[in-house]
């Protein structure tokens, strides 16, 4: 097989893997506090990354050398605080609606990269903002009488991880991406372990056993998403990552007994046609530029 073969199916291990997380800390968290929960799972997650970092070349302090140490805390913590906000939607909203409200992901990115990062944005990034956003506006719409308060937890968790991929490429001008990874699980376990005690619950034998398959999963799915972009460009992988919402969607539905109505699956297939659309012509874009330095 080529390369870019391997790279496709890292990519698809990594999504399925991350989905089959999702589910297991859904069902985690429906017994114990979210930040609990996120903590276990990043004691794990910073282990391997000091493992890793400590194989690569230079070893642990050439892989720790940063020049933006701030916003390298900064992404820690956004993603330690994303976390905890996916779990506790996926606990009081459902897997499949907070999954296709996620996937508004990289409209927003769009959307905040040009007053940030200072990106100009083409009439076709802006018409596929306005339509993604249309998607959205479907997946929230009140099934009842009154809007669910509860869907401003998903949508701040969209803003959240915004955020923090705007603020990894600000760092990525200036370090590499296993500097990026050792201090997104060294900062956010640091993170956790401040707060996650307060939180501390006794599991029964049962549940550590599915906190245990949650760290494995932790672990295997970044390995495979590092080893993806060993490989293949952002564009080519992040298509893939919309899997994650069929996953939920079967999960969901299958195991937790979750309904879709109708104008969440329309309104998540607008959502993902125009975030597809948004990062290829990103790509476009960016390979414009660079072909013009």
């Amino acid at each position: 097989m080529t390369s870019k073969t391997h790279g496709y199916i890292f990519a698809l291990l990594a999504t399925t893997i991350f989905s089959l997380q999702d589910a297991i800390s859904k069902h985690l968290a429906s017994t114990y506090p979210p930040i609990f929960v996120t903590m276990i799972r990043y004691w794990a997650f910073a282990l391997f990354t000091i493992v890793l970092a400590s194989k690569m070349r230079g070893g642990l302090q050439a892989t720790a050398r940063t020049k933006r140490p701030l916003l390298q805390v900064v992404r820690g913590v956004l993603l330690a605080v994303q976390v905890v906000l996916a779990i506790t939607c996926f606990s009081v909203i459902g897997l499949a609606r907070s999954q296709a409200i996620f996937s508004a992901t990289p409209i927003l990115i769009a959307l905040l990269s040009m007053p940030i990062l200072g990106e100009r944005v083409g009439w076709r990034r802006w018409t596929a903002i306005g339509v993604g956003l249309c998607g959205v506006l479907l997946i929230l719409k009140p099934e009842g009488e009154f809007f669910d308060v509860k869907l401003l937890l998903a949508i701040l968790s969209c803003f959240n991880f915004a955020f923090y991929v705007i603020v990894t490429r600000f760092v990525s001008r200036d370090d590499s991406s296993m500097t990026s990874f050792f201090y997104t699980g060294v900062i956010g376990g640091i993170t956790m372990t401040l707060v996650g005690p307060f939180y501390w619950s006794w599991m029964s034998p049962g549940d550590w056993g599915w906190m245990a398959l949650v760290c494995i999963t932790s672990i295997s799915s970044h390995y495979f998403l590092i080893r993806a972009y060993d490989v293949l460009d952002a564009a080519a992988v992040q298509p893939l990552t919309y899997l994650s919402l069929v996953y939920a969607s079967i999960i969901g539905v299958t195991i937790y007994d979750e309904t879709l109505s109708l104008n969440t699956v329309i309104g998540s297939v607008i959502v993902v046609a125009a975030g597809i659309f948004t990062i290829w012509r990103e790509h476009v874009v960016g390979r414009r530029a660079a072909a013009a330095n």
